[in-house]
């Protein structure tokens, strides 16, 4: 899993059918001190984030395992919302 900040939406009125009603997300990755990395991933929002929201989100074939994206042609998808964030 990688943690990431939800920068944007895409928008894609022609795109594969297997995806059709799903959401796509640009997010942007983060350290855990929350200092923005320059690597920026389009993913799919599984959970319903929203721009600024800090989010999980894993790729490749993990992120083909939640229920919304089984089997589907998805290299990266936000399967959390963070809540809070400990680092001692």
């Amino acid at each position: 899993m990688t943690l990431g900040k939800v920068i944007g939406t895409v928008w894609a009125t022609r795109k594969d059918e297997s995806l059709r009603g799903m959401t796509l997300q640009l997010v942007r990755e983060l350290e855990p001190d929350g200092a923005e990395k320059n690597r920026v991933v389009v993913a799919v929002d599984s959970v319903g984030a929203g721009v600024g929201e800090h989010v999980l989100f894993v790729q490749g074939s993990s992120a083909r395992q939640t229920a919304l994206t089984k089997d589907k042609p998805v290299d990266a998808v936000i399967m959390a919302i963070v809540d809070r964030l400990d680092v001692p």
